[in-house]
């Protein structure tokens, strides 16, 4: 009854394909966004703010980025954490460089160099694919993280060989460095997730998103019918490796405030392929019903043992939240290779016609 959409009757093209033709989808996106903007900053507490809302919407961006390429585009990709620690590295010159600059605009142009990167390495995916291209985003894993060590200039020659991020405020409120507020990093975080999101969505909906899904689904068909495969593919490298870039910009300068070469090693990678394999390939939604799951689970698993009385080592929980990823990873892959966003279709489908059998 709650997602009845009789009555709701489309009298053009335009109506059809609005952005949320079914006017409870607008209506659910309106009360997420009540908890997003006013519910959980006025009662999240500071770890609630450090261990989920943020680093659930930086991990969701960065598994969107990956989705554009791999989901979308069907470009097999192993070096997100790299190109998000080009981001990183990119607006911590920049904000060291001109002190000046507002952190935002400098987080949002770090996104740049980070498309010239994936540029770079994705010109061979002119000539090769699958496991070949795959291997060839590996080795420009290594290769980043590799130069993200031993280029002294992109940390400033500190002995530590680490970026420490500044405080830089916004009209006199620190918004990154020690001494900035996590509610304040929380908005800033959700205004650019969300500005990411609605540009996703519009891409993949338009003419380029159509073009990238005739190029994953059979290239030499999408060539023939007039599809340019090295500008699809290349954008594809690009606007992915732009989101990726912000987002590993948001994830150094809003949420860890330091950042070392390995910590854009392959374990991060994996991460935020997981997220996008759990989430749902293809999909937008996905890659948050993901990070949710990717993200809370260890929080879980720290927090339940404690309230049902029961004592488990943290060495245990890391084990068992390895243990349960990888399950979910082959299940998924198995019963339902388009993820947790196919399995909210499936609800949202038989909300639709109940009471009625499918």
């Amino acid at each position: 009854m709650l997602y009845r959409t009789a009555g709701q009757f489309k009298t053009s093209y335009e109506a059809d394909q609005a952005l949320f033709p079914v006017k409870q989808d607008a209506f659910l996106l309106g009360i997420i966004m009540l908890f997003a903007l006013v519910i959980f900053p006025l009662t999240a507490s500071e770890f609630a703010f450090q261990t989920m809302l943020i680093p659930v919407m930086i991990y969701a961006l960065a598994a969107l980025g990956l989705n554009i390429l791999t989901g979308f585009a069907g470009q097999l990709s192993l070096g997100t954490g790299a190109f998000m620690g080009v981001g990183a590295y990119a607006c911590y010159k920049m904000v060291t460089l001109m002190p000046w600059m507002n952190p935002i605009v400098a987080i949002l142009l770090s996104g740049f160099f980070s498309a010239g990167v994936g540029v770079m390495f994705g010109i061979p995916s002119l000539r090769i694919k699958g496991f070949y291209l795959a291997i060839a985003t590996l080795a420009a894993q290594f290769f980043l993280v590799w130069l993200f060590e031993k280029w002294a200039w992109l940390y400033n020659y500190n002995a530590s060989g680490a970026i420490q991020v500044p405080n830089l405020d916004i009209f006199g409120v620190y918004v990154t460095g020690p001494q900035a507020d996590s509610m304040v990093q929380y908005y800033v975080v959700l205004g650019i997730v969300a500005l990411m999101t609605m540009l996703c969505i519009n891409l993949t909906r338009g003419t380029l998103g159509r073009t990238w899904k005739a190029t994953r689904d059979m290239d030499i068909a999408a060539e023939l019918i007039g599809i340019n495969l090295m500008k699809s593919k290349l954008t594809a490298f690009a606007i992915s490796s732009y989101i990726v870039g912000v987002a590993g910009a948001l994830y150094v300068f809003m949420w860890k405030g330091a950042a070392e070469p390995n910590l854009f090693d392959i374990p991060l990678s994996f991460q935020v392929l997981f997220i996008a394999i759990i989430g749902g390939l293809g999909s937008v939604l996905g890659n948050y019903l993901g990070a949710i799951l990717i993200v809370g689970l260890p929080v879980v698993l720290n927090l339940l043992p404690g309230a049902l009385g029961l004592s488990i080592s943290s060495a245990m929980v890391e084990h068992l939240n390895i243990m349960i990823v990888g399950s979910l990873i082959v299940f998924f892959l198995i019963v339902e290779p388009h993820g947790l966003n196919q399995l909210w279709r499936l609800i949202r489908e038989k909300l639709i016609i109940w009471p009625f059998p499918h």
